[in-house]
């Protein structure tokens, strides 16, 4: 993937041409993170989750949740929105409607970030009508 033995970066169309034949989903990384204490945060859960379920019933969302501390004892008021966007002005576009956003709560940075790898298991009993995720 690149012509020096410790490169510090190499060019995105190498790295997919080495994973070439894996899912290469593009997907779009929100971190996002508190601007003034937690105090801003929880005075917009509400409405930032009920922004988040409706991306998640439009078909936008992949996934999201709290980043823990590194130790997974506790919560700074951190999270993670993984969307599915055409581009990344169209994530911005996605991040920048989000309440904990727009009220300044919180600041984002987007990274994309490509699916090659992993694994989705969904259990459906019939007999009892529920499902487990794994």
């Amino acid at each position: 993937m690149g012509d020096s033995e410790n490169p510090q970066s190499v060019p995105a169309a190498a790295v997919r041409e080495a994973g070439k034949g894996m899912l290469q989903k593009q997907l779009y990384a929100i971190f996002t993170t508190p601007t003034n204490g937690l105090g801003p945060v929880f005075a917009n859960i509400e409405e930032h989750l009920k922004f988040q379920v409706g991306l998640e019933k439009q078909g936008v969302m992949f996934a999201a949740g709290p980043l823990w501390t590194d130790d997974g004892e506790a919560w700074e008021g951190e999270g993670l929105v993984i969307v599915r966007a055409a581009s990344k002005d169209e994530a911005r576009a996605i991040a920048e409607r989000d309440p904990m956003h727009v009220s300044g709560a919180r600041r984002f940075r987007i990274r994309p970030w490509m699916i090659n790898e992993g694994s989705l298991t969904v259990r459906l009993d019939f007999s009892t009508q529920s499902f487990v995720i794994s």
